[in-house]
């Protein structure tokens, strides 16, 4: 019995998931349903905005190519944010030192960390900067900079050179998207960067990621998925992409909202 388009439908997302692209031949051929029903299908996804068409088959929709602002970032999934940033604030020991890359769910984390007076907390953003200076008790070091007004955040050389100082128990990385085949990306290059560069002076790499970061492909990688060692995202994460990050041999925490 071949399978319905309902059924074709997940496996196709799932393949682009994976691999970014698929084959109308080779679909045709896993299905056992004709090229032109595959076509269809294709035609389909692509109005529903799932997919877009190429010669031969079709590939995955790229996210929007403009980062929302920070403001409007930081009222996105919310909830999921406040529960990722106190479960990753929960794994930092007394005495650590943590990097917190420029992001809306790292900034949950230092909001979670305020009573925490034996934690030092490095980081090039602005409004983490602005966060620990309202009531944090540990250490603050902030890797100054050129400051770039659209990202909030220190950026260039300098900032570079003063990460490249420490060396860190943990850094947590946020993302603009998480992929199988493209890694751990941003919209930014200069951000992009710089969070790689947190990953290479901290001896663990965290990735804090709320569920619509998963299956998305922004312009500048960070890292493979393979560099982190541990993914924190919320409840609403599908079990594929649980399933597909197990067999990473990557931890994942998903936590539920309060």
């Amino acid at each position: 019995m071949s399978l319905t388009y309902e059924e074709r439908r997940e496996t196709i997302l799932t393949e682009l998931d994976k691999t970014g692209k698929v084959q109308v031949i080779s679909l045709a051929q896993m299905y056992k349903v004709s090229t032109e029903t595959i076509r269809r299908d294709l035609d389909r996804l692509e109005k529903e905005g799932k997919l877009r068409k190429v010669y031969g088959g079709a590939v995955r929709v790229r996210s929007e190519t403009v980062e929302p602002s920070f403001l409007t970032r930081s009222g996105m999934n919310l909830k999921e944010k406040q529960t990722i940033g106190k479960i990753a604030a929960s794994l930092i020991k007394d005495g650590e030192t943590v990097m917190l890359d420029n992001g809306t769910t790292t900034l949950e984390i230092m909001r979670n960390l305020k009573g925490r007076s034996q934690v030092t907390v490095l980081t090039s953003s602005v409004p983490i900067l602005n966060c620990a200076m309202e009531g944090f008790q540990g250490k603050i070091i902030f890797a100054g900079g050129e400051i770039h007004r659209d990202y909030q955040a220190a950026t260039g050389m300098i900032t570079h050179q003063l990460f490249q100082q420490f060396k860190v128990n943990k850094a947590f990385i946020s993302a603009g998207g998480i992929s199988i085949t493209d890694g751990i990306t941003d919209f930014h290059l200069e951000e992009a960067l710089l969070s790689r560069k947190m990953m290479e002076r901290a001896e663990e790499s965290i990735l804090v990621a709320d569920h619509s970061k998963f299956g998305v492909t922004t312009f500048a990688e960070i890292a493979p998925l393979t560099h982190i060692s541990m993914i924190i995202t919320d409840q609403n994460c599908s079990r594929d992409w649980k399933e597909q990050i197990a067999s990473l041999d990557i931890e994942m925490i998903t936590g539920e909202e309060d």
